[in-house]
């Protein structure tokens, strides 16, 4: 830890500016005028593992420092910290620039879907070229295409599912109406009774007798057999 102040006078310390890597920011203030606590006092504050150093220049220019340690390597040790700072500041800051160009990138990418997702709504057709129409067209028909598809398939598993209840169902019925002494009914499905054809109705008596001539002579041979 380094302790840096610049502002110092007789009758107040007004400021002292803490940097901290590993431990508590600590402050040192001058309790009343004309008095300032001295290196014992201070370095009984400060805990062992804690550098400090501070430089004091007085109004007249006078130099007043004080290091707990060595102000040579505390000086260095904070040249060190603040290098490696502005190092992880700048790489956030390439971090944070990566992500602006990638939140770009996908707002683009975002936009673009919206313009497709509304033409294929049928809206805003207006700026599209006939090759884009007919692209347009083309996936639109594969899509039904695959609707169809897919609504077939539904139907499909959905019959086989009736399919097998309708036997659950009607082996069920069959067990109850066994258990009850019923005879099952017959299923709708089951062949009909024809009724067989009688060649000697009436409606079925067709004259098959063959005749040449004119219809004259027709009428006087049936008259002449009645």
């Amino acid at each position: 830890m380094i302790i840096s102040s610049f502002s110092f006078s007789w009758g107040l310390l007004t400021a002292i500016e803490t940097e901290l890597k590993d431990f508590w920011a600590l402050a040192y203030l001058v309790k009343r005028d004309g008095e300032r606590k001295d290196s014992d006092e201070a370095h009984r504050e400060c805990h062992k593992q804690t550098k400090v150093a501070i430089i004091i220049f007085s109004p007249r220019g006078k130099l007043y420092e004080f290091a707990s340690f060595s102000m040579q390597e505390t000086i260095e040790r904070y040249r060190r910290h603040t290098k490696d700072t502005q190092t992880t500041n700048k790489s956030i800051e390439q971090n944070m620039q990566h992500l602006k160009h990638e939140a770009a990138a996908m707002m683009k990418k975002i936009e673009h879907l919206e313009v497709s997702k509304r033409r294929l709504l049928g809206e805003g057709l207006g700026t599209c070229s006939l090759e884009e129409l007919q692209q347009i067209e083309e996936q639109l028909e594969r899509s039904v295409s695959s609707i169809r598809a897919r609504k077939a398939q539904v139907f499909k598993e959905q019959i086989e599912l009736l399919k097998e209840k309708e036997k659950v169902l009607a082996a069920e019925n069959a067990r109850l109406c066994e258990k009850c002494g019923i005879q099952p009914q017959q299923g709708s499905n089951e062949q009909r009774e024809i009724l067989p054809y009688e060649e000697s109705s009436p409606s079925s008596d067709v004259e098959t007798e063959l005749f040449i001539g004119p219809p004259e002579g027709r009428t006087k041979r049936s008259r002449l057999q009645t």
